[in-house]
């Protein structure tokens, strides 16, 4: 089971921000060994969807991501920074975060149309929620991406 946060960064608790930013490092710097500036300025504008579960007793990050509102970075609104804690994985958390982020994504920008920067192996995926690629595939720290609307 996954308690769902969604929230603005001001809201943040300090402990569950310092363990957002701490998965962020971990997934993207680390495990795909990306060495790029993770904090991009988009954070303190953006909503925040942090799913926690019990993993060893202990209340722990097992899902993430962050909505940019329309005319920030896109046209549209926008979802990014979607990670799976490796301790999560194969629990069909990955599946609840976007089907949750979109849920939360659309109430709060009612009618907007949704873009992501999605990993090019992961377009299956994200097509089994109504995305469609759009434009040419194109390299982003060495991982082929694709944009991608909703």
């Amino acid at each position: 089971m996954i308690e769902w946060q969604w929230l603005d960064f001001n809201s943040i608790p300090n402990a569950d921000l310092y363990e957002m930013l701490r998965q962020r490092q971990e997934v993207f710097v680390i495990e795909q060994q990306c060495f790029y500036s993770d904090l991009d300025g988009c954070d303190q504008d953006a909503y925040h969807l942090l799913g926690w579960q019990q993993i060893g007793g202990k209340r722990t990050l097992a899902a993430y991501l962050r909505c940019i509102a329309p005319g920030i970075k896109y046209p549209e609104m926008s979802l990014g920074r979607v990670l799976t804690t490796q301790a999560a994985r194969g629990s069909g958390a990955g599946r609840q975060l976007i089907a949750e982020g979109i849920r939360c994504a659309e109430a709060l920008h009612p009618g907007q149309r949704i873009r992501i920067g999605a990993q090019a192996h992961l377009e299956k995926f994200y097509g089994s929620f109504g995305f469609k690629a759009v434009g040419d595939p194109y390299d982003e720290d060495g991982i082929p991406h694709l944009e991608m609307l909703r």
